[in-house]
């Protein structure tokens, strides 16, 4: 993995990302001249998964305390951290009957994950004069709508969205911009078929990654626009 010390070249981590969603938005990124770190848990698939869309593999479980460590430490610069991975898309609970040892793992890489992530690589991003989070959520999260159905990974992601405000909220003097998306229903493993396409659900991560110097921070979006809360 590179340093990340070159100051011309935008430095984008985006984790999750060997499939769907996260590797279309490494594609995008990468196409748009961003030097791309595609993790992902098995090295394998990051290395396939890199090598097509024009990434360097890094092999990042975000559950991992000693990955996480191994990366901070790789890493010299972070222009943009993505913090995509998730898992649990609970469909056959509710939450009067909810397995909760399903909800602490959905919790452990869709919440704790990110937040142990982000951590432990905020001296990488405060060394970039343009830094940027995107936490990817989903408006099952928005509780102007919510209903019953997912229980373990709409309250992570409700979670990841309140830590997305208090991020934000505490780098803004940094000028670190810290937001969160909601790509939408989109045709992957977890979304399923019938869902738009996946350039589009990855366009809106995009979107939010690449925001220019005074661009909103602690917001909720989709396509660039917000959502409610």
């Amino acid at each position: 993995m590179r340093s990340g010390e070159a100051r011309d070249v935008t430095i984008t981590l985006v984790t999750g990302a060997n499939r769907g969603i996260g590797l279309e938005v490494c594609r995008q990124l990468a196409e748009r001249g961003h030097e791309v770190l595609l993790g992902a848990r098995d090295p394998d698939a990051a290395a396939r998964a890199a090598k097509e869309a024009g990434a360097t593999p890094v092999r990042l479980d975000v559950t991992s305390a000693a990955d996480v460590e191994r990366v901070a430490a790789e890493i010299g610069r972070l222009d943009v951290l993505v913090n995509n991975a998730a898992i649990t898309y609970d469909t056959w609970q509710r939450p009067s009957t909810a397995d909760l040892d399903v909800v602490r793992d959905a919790a452990e890489t869709n919440l704790y994950g990110p937040w142990r992530l982000t951590q432990a690589l905020l001296p990488a991003l405060r060394r970039s004069a343009h830094g940027r989070i995107v936490n990817v959520s989903s408006e099952a999260a928005s509780l102007a709508g919510m209903g019953a159905g997912t229980p373990a990974y709409t309250a992570s992601k409700v979670a990841l969205n309140a830590l997305t405000r208090m991020f934000a909220a505490e780098l803004r003097a940094d000028g670190i911009l810290v937001n969160v998306v909601c790509p939408g229903w989109v045709a992957t493993d977890m979304g399923g078929p019938g869902g738009r396409p996946v350039a589009d659900g990855a366009a809106s991560v995009v979107w939010a990654a690449t925001l220019p110097d005074g661009g909103p921070t602690g917001g909720f979006f989709r396509d660039g626009h917000p959502l409610p809360w």
